[in-house]
């Protein structure tokens, strides 16, 4: 989702020199680097139409040609995709390509929203702090005052773990270093139960 559009193919399938302008040498996509092995897709529900195509053909062929080439590739990749779309919907009413969703929905793993599992919060909170507090100064990551971990579960985290992690990276800057109370986390009282330290 974060690759311009123009670039996706040769971001996926790499390019030879001189395909388009500033080629100035061969680059491997994507696909050619996952060769036996797996290549991680986040929210293919934002791809265009004709990378789809594109992508598609990669997956039935188990080949493709980088942007310039005439040789096919072949490969064998593992794909794991991921959406925040239901792509079922987005499929039947024409927004996503039938064929590929159901090329890629071989096993699909439904996760919950965050707010469906409350429980969650406290052991991703504390996995989160121990991988941000060394880029924040802290050796050993701040505890959690009871209520910080209140006013986290009974926050409602419309962006997910993404919003936790942002939410606990803001309460790190604010903490006393030692611990983080429910002030420190900054949460919306429009969605959050207003809890005191």
């Amino acid at each position: 989702g974060a690759i311009p559009a123009e670039l996706m193919e040769s971001e996926l399938f790499g390019h030879e020199r001189g395909a388009f302008t500033g080629a100035a040498t061969r680059r491997i996509g994507r696909f050619e680097e996952a060769n036996g092995g797996t290549l991680f897709l986040d929210e293919i529900g934002d791809m265009r139409f004709d990378m789809q195509v594109k992508l598609l053909r990669a997956l039935q062929e188990s080949e493709f040609e980088r942007v310039g080439g005439t040789s096919p590739i072949k490969v064998d990749v593992r794909i794991v995709a991921t959406t925040n779309r239901d792509l079922a919907s987005e499929a039947d009413r024409g927004a996503f390509r039938q064929d590929l969703y159901y090329r890629l929905s071989t096993i699909p793993v439904l996760i919950p929203p965050l707010r469906d599992r409350p429980e969650d919060i406290p052991l991703l909170a504390t996995a989160i702090l121990t991988r941000l507090s060394p880029g924040n100064g802290l050796d050993t990551p701040p505890k959690l005052h009871r209520s910080a971990v209140d006013a986290l579960i009974a926050y409602d985290f419309p962006g997910n773990v993404r919003e936790l992690e942002n939410t606990l990276e803001r309460a790190l800057a604010l903490c006393d270093g030692e611990q983080i109370i429910a002030d420190d986390l900054q949460l919306r009282p429009c969605a959050a139960t207003s809890i005191e330290a």
